[in-house]
């Protein structure tokens, strides 16, 4: 391998921060998507605390945030020979994953991490419509598991039939970008629940049952706010590192987007020359069933 000299070790270290700049430096769209996140944030931030405004994100709340919690609990304790009895999704309780087995010292941070992770990789999806469409498909997949998991729970069957049906609705409207702003949301809801859960389990209070505590029970050497701060850290990271990755990796305009999602899991009837293609009656029927289930639920 040839050295470099000392002119071209000047030219690189010249170059490479340039590179990274030029890299991280948000295009117009990009500059949308982070405009829409933090009013995304801003607005979470209300719903979530005002006390009659908060049932207008209780469905994401309880199926989506609480649901990764859970879900990230579930894998961890699969990947340590766990066997998963059950899953519950109570977004006033925290809900609960019941298992025999595993490594709790793998499991117990999964809640909070695994999330945390799981919500910037739908931040930095936020800023595609392919990568949106992606990431659904594997919504998809987190729903059936939860499905499952939570077979005996008819409101988390509904919940979880009224979020599949907005984003086939999302997935119709202007060849998907309603679909990208709504995974966007959902990576920043997924990624603030963490930050606020874990300050007010650990740092504000202190709450015995909490992931934090049984960590610091079983571990022995540090308080439940030590770890606390730990794992807050790591999500703040995950977060940014979310938002970095959306920034490098997927410079296109929307109109770029547009015409690349035709070509990518492309809406039924859709061309080239006519990217906005009109819901067929199947699908219209199927997100009319569906939205009128969970706005029944929602009502009970």
């Amino acid at each position: 391998m040839p050295a470099l000299n000392e002119h071209d070790a000047h030219d690189f270290l010249q170059i490479f921060p340039r590179d990274v700049r030029s890299q991280l430096t948000p295009s117009a769209t990009q500059r949308t998507t982070l405009i829409v996140a933090g009013c995304y944030v801003i607005a979470i931030a209300i719903l979530w605390h005002v006390p009659v405004l908060n049932w207008i994100i209780y469905p994401f709340k309880c199926v989506l945030t609480v649901g990764f919690h859970e879900m990230s609990h579930a894998i961890a304790g699969l990947l340590t020979c766990a066997h998963i009895e059950s899953i519950e999704l109570d977004p006033d309780e925290g809900g609960a994953t019941r298992m025999s087995g595993g490594v709790p010292i793998i499991t117990l941070p999964a809640g909070y991490l695994g999330s945390s992770f799981i919500g910037a990789c739908l931040i930095a999806c936020g800023f595609d419509i392919d990568a949106s469409k992606v990431a659904c498909i594997v919504l998809a997949a987190f729903f059936l598991f939860t499905l499952w998991w939570a077979r005996r729970n008819w409101l988390t069957w509904a919940l979880i039939l009224g979020m599949s049906a907005i984003i086939i609705l999302f997935w119709f409207v202007k060849g998907g970008v309603a679909l990208r702003y709504f995974v966007l949301f959902i990576g920043v809801m997924s990624c603030m629940y963490v930050l606020w859960d874990v300050i007010d389990d650990t740092i504000a209070r202190k709450v015995n049952s909490s992931d934090a505590s049984a960590f610091a029970h079983i571990c022995g050497c540090c308080p439940s706010q030590v770890w606390g701060v730990i794992w807050l850290i790591i999500a703040f990271c995950f977060f940014a590192a979310g938002i970095v990755v959306g920034l490098a990796a997927f410079k296109q305009s929307e109109s770029q987007q547009e015409q690349d999602s035709l070509h990518f899991i492309p809406i039924p009837g859709a061309s080239a020359g006519f990217p906005s293609a009109s819901l067929s009656t199947s699908a219209v029927y199927l997100v009319s069933l569906a939205s009128t289930a969970f706005l029944v639920v929602l009502g009970l």
